[in-house]
């Protein structure tokens, strides 16, 4: 039914052994809000909930109108709802994956790979790399959100070198003092000196790291044990970290890479070749659509070490420089806008008071998904009067150039967020 261009969603839900237990976890109380039959079991882990076409997670159409099961199946024969500038630069397809996610175990040191990285890899081992797209992705802190992002500042690197004698062991002394000797060197020689060093630790022997994992470990635990404070040396993380993975040589790689405490509505963006880690919280994710992902540690996933020092930017900046600010809408005063600078996503959050009755979500040249973290709404559409109910957890697909209209049924605060393509 191609008139019908705005619909209720039931998404998928991904039980990964690294998510939140039961209703610890925001995907989990997402999905009990939303659906009053869904049975969460407090045993289970609720890692990620995908609201898109992912082969693996394709959503569930819930309206009795539209023939098709899928909304992969739907956009497969209602490309135009995509947009025009949409359809023809993705192939007909939806471009995104919009995600939420509530991690409780440290989620891999990874990178993405470029568009051109990814065909190359995806040639050589297709059964690790899955397909040939680049992977950009994008996180919003819903919670309290700890992850890694980027090379923290060779300072901080060479700090830790001093205070840390079991990382510096790993490196070894003529990398540790090439380091040292190009604090205030030109960018290729920083560059060129932090590949020798975070390639160093990583293709560190087994035997070696886990030997020197167990000293730092004893050592940080006998000082916690009498009430000194190792925080200067990311103690407390260190002793989470192994206890999750014992003996992994990604424990070491906080002292390479910067530390990131989201507060709700903070972002990080992840382009390609950037190594980082989520480590804690729940946040809203969007990524283009690839399961191309380059792992080193923190993970029993396959680990590609050579591929991964190979594709990093080594480009050092401190942590403040790896945040994500978002713009404000000249048009919407409760509207914020995340646009990367990559055409597959773009991400809207919507904080609308409880006090406003009505709330008009703007067309838009772009299909996009819409979730509602708060808040208590009917949403109707100058094309469908029928009216769909929308509570915390409710998904809504919005085709291109459509405008929703939200009536507040609960005089309560909104939160929402959007994804969509604006190219």
């Amino acid at each position: 039914m191609a008139s019908q261009r705005v619909f209720p969603l039931s998404c998928v839900v991904q039980q990964y052994a690294w998510g939140k237990m039961g209703s610890n976890s925001e995907v989990a109380c997402l999905l009990a809000s939303s659906d009053p039959l869904a049975q969460i079991s407090e045993d289970k882990p609720y890692a990620e909930l995908w609201m898109g076409t992912h082969p693996r997670g394709d959503a569930r159409i819930l309206d009795n109108r539209i023939s098709q099961k899928t909304l992969g199946q739907w956009i497969a024969d209602n490309q135009d709802c995509l947009g025009p500038k949409v359809k023809d630069t993705f192939n007909g397809k939806l471009p995104f994956l919009f995600k939420v996610l509530s991690v409780e175990t440290a989620l891999s040191i990874q990178a993405h790979p470029n568009k051109e990285l990814a065909q190359k890899l995806h040639l050589q081992a297709p059964q690790h790399y899955p397909d040939n797209n680049h992977k950009p992705e994008m996180a919003i802190a819903l919670t309290s959100f700890q992850g890694l992002c980027g090379f923290r500042p060779v300072e901080e690197i060479v700090t830790f070198l001093k205070k840390v004698p079991e990382f510096q062991s790993l490196i070894g002394e003529e990398a540790t003092a090439q380091l040292k000797q190009s604090v205030s060197g030109d960018p290729g020689a920083v560059a060129a000196a932090l590949r020798n060093c975070f390639s160093h630790l990583m293709k560190s022997e087994k035997k070696v790291v886990v030997e020197q994992l167990n000293l730092l470990v004893k050592r940080i635990s006998q000082q916690v044990s009498a009430g000194n404070s190792m925080d200067d040396i990311c103690g407390k993380l260190l002793l989470q970290l192994h206890q999750q993975y014992p003996g992994d040589i990604g424990c070491f790689a906080i002292y390479f890479l910067n530390l990131l405490n989201l507060k709700p509505g903070e972002a990080m963006f992840l382009e390609a070749n950037v190594p980082h880690a989520y480590l804690k919280g729940d946040c809203v994710e969007c990524m283009a659509c690839s399961d191309n992902t380059v792992r080193a540690g923190l993970t029993p996933k396959f680990i590609d070490v050579p591929t991964l020092c190979e594709m990093l930017n080594y480009i050092p900046s401190p942590s403040k420089d790896r945040l994500f600010a978002p713009t404000r809408s000249q048009d919407d005063p409760y509207l914020s806008i995340y646009d990367p600078p990559v055409p597959d996503f773009t991400v809207m959050k919507m904080e609308v008071p409880g006090s406003v009755t009505e709330y008009k979500v703007l067309a838009v040249d772009s299909a996009s998904i819409l979730l509602m973290v708060q808040g208590t709404v009917t949403a109707t559409t100058p094309t469908v009067q029928a009216e769909i109910p929308l509570q915390r957890g409710g998904v809504l697909f919005i085709g291109a150039n459509e405008s929703v209209l939200l009536k507040l049924t609960v005089p309560k605060d909104l939160l929402i967020f959007r994804a969509c393509c604006l190219l």
